[in-house]
């Protein structure tokens, strides 16, 4: 399994419980979560002028990275996110 560390902007903090779902019914892990507090936005996100900012380390198989991104994108509630390697 590889690490990534992912990056997100949420306008709801409820989402969070089904994005952590969402991992592990990847067969994934979150090994580290971070809350990094609501902020306001430089510009509007859909229709959205501030957003709760979280990052995660989480743990993905490299074959099921498609599959989570495809459904990280098509959440509504998820105005942005970011995932990177960790090497």
């Amino acid at each position: 399994m590889n690490e990534y560390e992912l990056v997100f902007l949420l306008n709801e903090k409820e989402e969070l419980k089904k994005l952590k779902e969402l991992v592990v019914s990847l067969s994934g892990k979150v090994l580290e979560e971070k809350t990094l507090g609501k902020k306001s936005l430089a510009y509007p996100i859909k229709k959205q002028a501030s957003a709760e900012f979280f990052e995660w380390r989480v743990q993905l198989e490299r074959g099921k990275l498609d599959e989570f991104k495809k459904k990280m994108t098509v959440n509504e509630k998820l105005l942005r996110y970011l995932l990177l390697k960790v090497e």
